[in-house]
This record gives structure tokens, C-alpha cells and sequence, in this order.
């Protein structure tokens, strides 16, 4: 089974990063964002290995979960020999691939950090697939935290799992049956914590094309004052058809104060800041 996707991709700095930190990788069959940790000379470095493992997938038709595996492990392994003698620095990692079962498409979506994959369509509405591996999320999901208080928690930016803390790779995964009229969007925390759920999904129904969307979706979190960088990613799978030959429709852009159009995207070096995505201590390799 041949699919057909469309995509767009946006990524801003914000109001209050020196520079940015995320980066992001768009190209068949993978789409994938990643929020670096660790400020000057970390965070940055951090998030661009694991996009440069990750683009070693690029352009096959499908992927495995067994290769999506083998790049976590990999991007492990780099990071791990570049942060030594004290240094730290570790990123988030969400996406989804296109992979097949029995020649039935399939979205497999992965995640360890806070940044999210969300599914999209008409039925449905917005559902967040991914669940953010933190320390408030643990409170929400022990009954010790309401979700409407995670805003205002002094340890909300804290990760209880995140890529190159420590040697062990807990990655999750899920399997979602794909087809015409899937929306998929991915996206750092930048972007949730400026707009609600609802807020979110009336600007994937009200934007058709991926790349619109994901601009629309950054402009207005950076118009609320962004304060951490902003990234997005939205891909819709057009149609599934054995028949049609296999083609790729590449719709990448970028924000206003983002600059290049490659589809492996690294931008910047920060400080840490206030707000930025930090790793749980107890997890920190030393």
C-alpha cells in the first residue's frame, strides 16, 4: 500500500529565548520535532543529533518500529560521547512515521519528553496521542494534581524521562491505523503552553494546508508572548491507494524569525532561561 502525505512545518525562538533550541526533521516517512536541554552549547547541539540520526531514515517509503529503535539507541550513543567531563545535555524527542502492517498504512508515533504528537480529523476532533513524561503529568496521573493547576507547578518544565540524561532509552510508542483525511501535528511545548486544546484544534479545522496551519499555530503562540521557542509540525496523510505511484508533496516553511528551509531544521545557541524544559536531576548523568 502506497501513501501520499502533505506537510508544513513552522518554528519560532519566541519572545523570551535568545535563540532557539528546537529542531525538526519533515521528510517522508518521518516527522519529528526535538527540544534540546542543557543552554550554550547543549540544548542546541543535543536536539540537532537527534534529527541527524533520525534523517538517516529519510526517503523510504515506510519505516519499523525496530528501526525507529536502532535511531534512538544510536542518538544515545552520540550524546553520551559528547557530553562528558561535566557537561550536560539531553532533548525531547516526539514524532510519527509511516509504517505498514500486512500492507495496511500505519501512523507510528513515538515520544519521551513533554513535546506532543496530536491526531487530527472531523470525526473525531483533537486527541493527544503521546503522554508527556514529567513530573506534573505523574501528579495528574496519581489524582495529586488537576490538570488546570500543572500551569502555576513550581517543577512544570521538569522532565521525569528525556534523550541522553541517562543510559536508558524508554521511548513509547503507539500503532494508529492511518487513512485519507488523517491530520497529524507535532510540536514542542512551546506551543501548548500558550494555547489551549481547544484553541489548537479550531486552527487545525479552520487551516487546510499543513503549512498555513503550522504557521498559524506558531504566529499566534508567539503573539502571546512565547516564552520558550515554539515548533510544529502538521502532515496529512491525502489518500492510500495501491494504485497510485508514490509521491511526496513537500510543503516546509518556516516562521517569521526562522531562517533556512532545509528539511532538517537546527537553529541557534542559548543560555538556560527561565521556562526552558529542564531534565529531572535524579536522571542526569553525571
Amino acid at each position: 500500500m502506497l501513501v501520499r502525505t502533505c506537510w508544513g512545518s513552522a518554528t519560532d525562538r519566541g519572545t523570551v529565548r535568545v535563540v532557539n533550541e528546537d529542531a525538526a526533521l519533515t521528510y517522508p516517512p518521518l516527522f519529528l520535532v526535538a527540544d534540546g536541554m542543557g543552554g550554550h552549547d547543549a540544548g542546541d547541539l543535543a536536539s540537532r543529533i537527534a534529527v541527524e540520526e533520525f534523517a538517516t531514515l529519510a526517503g523510504a517509503d515506510y519505516v519499523s518500529a525496530d528501526q525507529i529503535r536502532a535511531v534512538f539507541d544510536r542518538s544515545v550513543a552520540r550524546l553520551r560521547a559528547e557530553f562528558t567531563q561535566g557537561r550536560q545535555g539531553g532533548t525531547t524527542v516526539a514524532g510519527v512515521a509511516i509504517t505498514d502492517q500486512a500492507d495496511v498504512p500505519f501512523w507510528l508515533v513515538f515520544n519521551i519528553g513533554d513535546s506532543r504528537v496530536y491526531r487530527w480529523s472531523d470525526e473525531i476532533g483533537l486527541v493527544q496521542v503521546s503522554v508527556d513524561h514529567s513530573v506534573v503529568q505523574d501528579l495528574i496521573d496519581k489524582g495529586f494534581l488537576r490538570p488546570e493547576e500543572a500551569e502555576q507547578h513550581p517543577e512544570r518544565h521538569v522532565l521525569t524521562r528525556a534523550l541522553g540524561t541517562n543510559g536508558v532509552v524508554e521511548v513509547d510508542y503507539w500503532m494508529l491505523p492511518a487513512s485519507g483525511g488523517d491530520r497529524m501535528m507535532v510540536c514542542t511545548d512551546g506551543l501548548t503552553r500558550e494555547l489551549r486544546h481547544d484553541e489548537i484544534a479550531e486552527v487545525l479545522r479552520t487551516n487546510p494546508e499543513p503549512k498555513t496551519a503550522a504557521v498559524a499555530l506558531v504566529n499566534e503562540a508567539v503573539r502571546r508572548g512565547a516564552r520558550d521557542n515554539v515548533t510544529v509540525v502538521v502532515v496529512d496523510m491525502v489518500f492510500a491507494d495501491a494504485e497510485v505511484e508514490t509521491e511526496f508533496d513537500q510543503h516546509h516553511t518556516t516562521a517569521q524569525r526562522a531562517a533556512g528551509t532545509s528539511p532538517v531544521s537546527s537553529r541557534g545557541w542559548d543560555e538556560m532561561l527561565d521556562g526552558a524544559t529542564l531534565p529531572r536531576r535524579d536522571l542526569v548523568e553525571e
